[in-house]
């Protein structure tokens, strides 16, 4: 049985000893009850040479999984050492269309036409052929060909014969989708009501007419959350004309979720392209210097609204121990604002309908916090602090950065989204930016305005 294993440090020991001394069977015994994901774990831990001496002695079923599970750019760069008769017998005859499609996508054209002519399977090869013409954050790139396909006008007892017939080449069994003469999709069955029914009642009689499903053209992230809100294990997918095509399966919607998160949280962070640690220098100083040198050019223009009310600092030194709160405080409140926002439009429960009254609730949460908040400030001040223009002063461009930061990061990442860009953008240093800019500006102002009124 496999089960899942901690790979410790003894056991890569022994691992590796084995490879150097070219002793397959106690190579073998080491991974016998590992999963695949397990395997895939090693790869880090070893050069491509070891993998590649692991990796070939799987059988292929493991080995297909095994490779599925590979980081891509560690499945790209081991793949490249391995002949590509090899990887199309070893490792692509026993993959699932989807999964094979993924892998032979990120190979060189020229790879990738050789494995292909080495795939036995014509039928196999011309499926995945098929999603390689699909853009990748499709759901025909998603999705997977194999799947169980019945006629609308056959019996129970015919579709059951047919489950048997088909099953062989599907992994799981979620639906048996039903179609008519011409493969246009009709609806599903599932395997409890084709249990259930008796042998000679026509499957249109009992199958699901009112079904979800996707189009070839469909963005991946919209199939994910359509999944997610009716709680689907699988959807079908169908071309233009409505003929069934293939299937979208959970674990395919979980790794679109988790690439989408992750890519928000890169751009959250300031990274204007996937990266990963493992990643060289270059890739990640690239990654990162974009939104840093936009920082920078904040940081200069904070620096110019300082200078331009140089004058009032030096008549009232006294502001400048403020000026790191407020340009906290406008950071903070921006980010707060705008991830709500984003998460909102990422899940797609924030309708732009109705646009005005979202903005007013907004605006009387940044008020009643802004209140609060400036009344917190006007106390400490009004006892620690010997100056009551000071006391005003804070209080007064404190609840004013407050309710600007939180209207400017509820409006851009609509803006964002409205314009076809990606609003997670809003969410770091683009907001945390502009919010210290802003919040500067203003303290600077409110500041010019009432420190000669209490002075």
């Amino acid at each position: 049985m496999t089960t899942r294993r901690e790979i410790s440090k003894d056991f890569l020991t022994d691992l590796r000893t084995a490879i150097a001394s070219g002793d397959e069977k106690k190579a073998q015994a080491l991974m016998e009850d590992l999963h695949a994901a397990d395997i895939a774990e090693i790869y880090d831990e070893i050069s491509t040479d070891e993998a590649r001496f692991l990796y070939l002695l799987l059988d292929s079923e493991k080995a297909a999984d095994t490779i599925a599970e590979l980081d891509e750019d560690d499945r790209e760069e081991f793949l490249e050492s391995i002949p590509s008769e090899i990887i199309a017998q070893q490792f692509i005859n026993e993959m699932d269309t989807d999964d094979a499609a993924d892998v032979i996508a990120d190979m060189s054209e020229k790879k990738k036409q050789e494995v292909l002519r080495h795939i036995e399977d014509i039928d196999h090869s011309g499926d995945i052929v098929d999603l390689l013409s699909y853009d990748e954050d499709t759901a025909g790139g998603l999705m997977a060909k194999e799947l169980v396909v019945v006629n609308q006008s056959w019996s129970v007892l015919t579709c059951l014969k047919e489950l048997g017939r088909q099953a062989d080449d599907v992994d799981e069994v979620y639906y048996l989708y039903v179609v008519d003469d011409d493969r246009i999709l009709k609806g599903l069955v599932s395997l409890k009501d084709l249990a259930l029914s008796k042998n000679t009642t026509i499957i249109n009689k009992i199958m699901e007419r009112d079904i979800h499903y996707a189009t070839v053209d469909d963005d991946a992230e919209e199939v994910a959350q359509i999944m997610q809100k009716y709680d689907l294990v699988a959807i079908p997918v169908v071309d233009a004309i409505g003929r069934l095509v293939g299937r979208i399966t959970i674990d395919d919607v979980v790794d679109v979720i988790r690439e989408e998160a992750e890519r928000d949280y890169q751009l959250a962070s300031g990274l204007t392209e996937d990266v990963e640690y493992s990643d060289n220098i270059y890739r990640n100083a690239r990654a990162r210097l974009p939104w840093l040198i936009i920082g920078l050019t904040g940081g200069v223009f904070g620096a110019l609204i300082l200078g331009r009310f140089e004058s009032s600092l030096r008549i009232y030194p006294e502001m400048a121990f403020f000026i790191p709160l407020i340009a906290a405080m406008g950071g903070n409140v921006g980010i707060q604002s705008s991830a709500i926002i984003v998460q909102g439009l990422a899940s797609n429960t924030l309708r732009l309908d109705g646009f005005v009254s979202k903005l007013s609730k907004d605006f009387a949460v940044a008020f009643i916090n802004a209140l609060i908040l400036s009344l917190l400030i006007f106390v400490y001040n009004f006892f620690i602090s010997d100056s009551f223009a000071l006391t005003i002063t804070v209080s007064t461009a404190l609840m004013a950065v407050i309710i600007f930061a939180s209207m400017f990061g509820t409006i851009i990442p609509i803006l964002l989204n409205r314009f076809g860009a990606d609003p997670a953008l809003a969410t770091g240093p683009f907001i945390t930016t502009s919010n210290d800019i802003m919040g500067l500006l203003i303290y600077m102002l409110v500041g010019r305005m009432l420190y000669g009124v209490f002075a």
